[in-house]
């Protein structure tokens, strides 16, 4: 299928490796013209060589930095003046203990997973309204459906930035905008890798043991690959999800458990 969405410009962040990654190898594919993101600058590097490999030399840019830092936001925005598809996404907090997150550890999880994406719609929305056509996908997690209290950083804040993309998803479908968001679990990546190291660590079995006993959590018995995630990305990125706006899609081998 033609997504229909060639030439189109997209800012992809936190794209250096895991789920932005496949997003924007996605996107690229369809011959989107894509700025990547990430903090090390060799590994973002060698992602936008990897990307640029698949043909789109003049399609791919890097852009180093830390999106809760508002001049990395400037600089997404410099390179990508106006987009017609943006892709948020950012690493979560690790996993912990309810009774010993401190205030800073609420507010840097806000930060992270809650205003730096705001911010980036806030900084592409007018214009995607203006020209009538924009794709906004927000990569959260399958906790703001399912909270799990160690998780409970990320699905504060992740859901937070879900409530606020549903009023907003309301107001802009009329101009051919949309506003999604991804839900993930057990993607094989390098979080999912951290996961399993953690239970290593607490649970004193291999690493084999750990993946086994994550995929045994899924009804589809297995991970998901980045590519699958990808796929889907770009699928409400396209010409032809016009009518899908303000959804919660989980990417999750069919483990969710709930009707809605």
């Amino acid at each position: 299928m033609d997504l229909g969405i060639s030439q189109r410009r997209a800012i992809v962040t936190a794209s250096s490796a895991g789920l932005g990654f496949a997003c924007a190898q996605a996107l690229v594919r369809e011959g989107v013209h894509v700025v990547i993101n990430g903090r090390d600058r060799d590994n973002l590097e060698a992602a936008a060589l990897q990307l640029r490999d698949l043909g789109a030399v003049d399609q791919v840019i890097a852009v180093c930095g830390n999106i809760e830092n508002e001049s990395t936001r400037a600089a997404l925005f410099a390179a990508c003046p106006a987009p017609d598809i943006l892709v948020n996404n950012n690493g979560g907090p690790n996993p912990g203990r309810f009774g010993e997150w401190k205030r800073d550890d609420w507010i840097a999880a806000i930060d992270s997973n809650m205003l730096a994406p705001i911010a980036m719609i806030q900084g592409s929305i007018d214009g995607m309204v203006q020209r009538q056509f924009g794709r906004i996908v927000n990569i959260t997690s399958a906790m703001v459906k399912s909270p799990r209290s160690p998780m409970g950083l990320s699905s504060a804040a992740r859901t937070g930035l879900t409530a606020v993309c549903k009023g907003l998803s309301r107001d802009v479908a009329h101009a051919n905008v949309t506003i999604n968001n991804l839900l993930p679990e057990r993607i094989d990546t390098g979080r999912q890798r951290q996961m399993a190291e953690l239970a290593v660590t607490f649970k004193g079995i291999t690493l084999e043991e750990a993946y086994d006993d994550i995929a045994q959590t899924i009804a589809a018995k297995r991970l998901g690959r980045p590519d699958e995630f990808g796929a889907a990305c770009a699928f409400l990125c396209s010409a032809h999800a016009g009518f899908i706006s303000g959804q919660n899609i989980g990417i999750d081998g069919g483990t969710y458990e709930g009707l809605i």
